[in-house]
């Protein structure tokens, strides 16, 4: 058959975007608004990437991976939750109880803050020294540390791992002392989400072409563009948004058929890809206080299992998870669910007691291997720069492929809105080039001017 002149109309230009995670979802959504093809190439055989809502237990949805919003006010996060009608369920360290391995309720919230404002002045000490230095040498060397008791000193330790290993992922032995807490915080709460990111992501992903089940192996410059090979054949189109995990980046699990950027190239090298890992145990009644948020436990390893949250005022029910970060989440990583179980449940009744009851179920997370993440976000390690994640993000090759994801957002890195502002400005870069006159302005929900 003979096409008509008449009747030919451009394609629009197009677009591969690597990656289903929040990024991923962000910059293919707001792009197919605006009028640009595009196509999502997923490893995975779901979409979310790292925001994985499980529903092993129909009755009670559980966020695998990322479950908080990260500063209510003004998160693009919080505004798609109350627009979906999921709840947003503030949580805060000042609703928490802290027991020792015997049991005992000890005072932690005054003694916490006092050893994070340590932590600062040490940190301080450290300002002008020639070069970079873990977090853990900068504390060892202060004076004020040294002259702790042993006791005050596992205090420290079990608030450094709580309120700074576990938000950023990585050790305190790996952390750059200078520049571990880079970023801004968004105001308002720290809040979770039920029943979970997933109804976020599916939400982003409606219309949308995607393809699961196809990890990517190479992504190559073309003359007029950029290819993408998969396992299931490949893909060309004018340019590339890659919004892998950086630790997919870092082991090469992707190659790139020229090299990157220098500067690129060494912030994917130093930068390090942390490690949260939970455990989540139903009950069939709450042992806990009711009204509690966090609760923690100073015992012979301060740094297992030592933070726990409670889930009975988000979802009603009596479910906790437990967490473990670091080295130690690694460590756990390796064992088996019986093992974890067991381990959990003989934290939970040194708390509490033997009449702890228990676990109707139990689902685990293990980040590190799984092999589509590699991790579970990333955190400075030392010799990193504060232009490191400026760096990652942004184009490459003459403009054939851009970055983005959490770990290129200088401002809010490890966080799900961090990931979805750097996927909205990767594609609102392209726009200008790709965006013919006569296609409309983007009407996306979460389209803002933060970035």
């Amino acid at each position: 058959m003979t096409r008509k002149a008449s009747a030919f109309v451009p394609e629009p230009r197009h677009v591969l975007v690597i990656g289903a995670g929040m990024a991923g979802l962000g910059a293919a959504r707001l792009l197919q608004d605006s009028g640009v093809r595009v196509t999502v190439i997923e490893a995975r055989d779901r979409i979310g990437g790292r925001t994985h809502t499980s529903h092993l237990w129909p009755d009670l949805p559980v966020d695998m991976g990322a479950s908080w919003i990260h500063g209510t006010k003004g998160n693009p996060m919080t505004k798609l939750a109350k627009e979906l009608g999921l709840k947003v369920t503030p949580t805060t360290y000042d609703m928490s109880v802290t027991r020792d391995d015997q049991g005992r309720e000890i005072d932690f919230i005054k003694p916490a803050k006092h050893a994070l404002a340590m932590v600062e002045r040490a940190r301080a000490r450290v300002d002008d020294a020639e070069t970079d230095m873990s977090l853990q040498a900068a504390i060892e060397a202060f004076p004020e540390w040294k002259a702790l008791s042993d006791h005050d000193r596992r205090v420290a330790r079990l608030a450094i791992n709580t309120r700074i290993e576990h938000e950023y992922g990585g050790d305190w032995a790996l952390m750059s002392a200078w520049h571990f807490d880079d970023g801004k915080d968004m105001g308002g709460h720290e809040a979770v989400v039920t029943p979970g990111y997933g109804l976020m992501a599916h939400h982003l992903a409606q219309g949308l072409d995607i393809r699961l089940d196809e990890p990517a192996l190479k992504i190559s410059p073309l003359r007029d563009g950029v290819e993408v090979t998969t396992t299931k054949g490949a893909h060309h189109a004018d340019h590339a948004i890659i919004t892998l995990p950086l630790g997919i980046l870092k082991a090469g699990r992707v190659t790139f058929g020229e090299p990157l950027d220098r500067a690129r190239q060494r912030a994917i090298d130093t930068l390090g890809m942390g490690l949260l890992n939970k455990c989540i145990l139903r009950f069939d009644r709450a042992f806990w206080p009711a009204e509690v948020d966090w609760m923690e436990i100073l015992g012979p390893l301060e740094t297992l299992w030592a933070d726990w949250t409670s889930y009975l005022k988000a979802t009603g029910q009596p479910c906790l998870a437990g967490f473990n970060a670091a080295r130690t989440a690694d460590e756990v990583e390796g064992w088996d669910d019986a093992t974890t179980t067991a381990s959990a449940m003989e934290a939970l009744r040194a708390m509490f007691g033997s009449s702890v009851p228990d676990p109707l179920g139990h689902q685990i997370s293990r980040w590190r291997n799984d092999p589509f993440a590699l991790g579970a976000y990333s955190f400075k390690a030392v010799g990193t720069r504060t232009k490191d994640r400026k760096a990652l993000f942004g184009t490459d090759w003459d403009g054939r492929i851009s970055f983005a994801g959490e770990a290129t957002s200088k401002d809010y890195p490890a966080t799900v809105h961090g990931a979805l502002l750097t996927g909205q400005a990767a594609a609102t870069a392209l726009l200008p080039r790709h965006q013919s006159k006569t296609e409309g302005r983007p009407t996306s929900w979460w389209r803002t001017s933060t970035s």
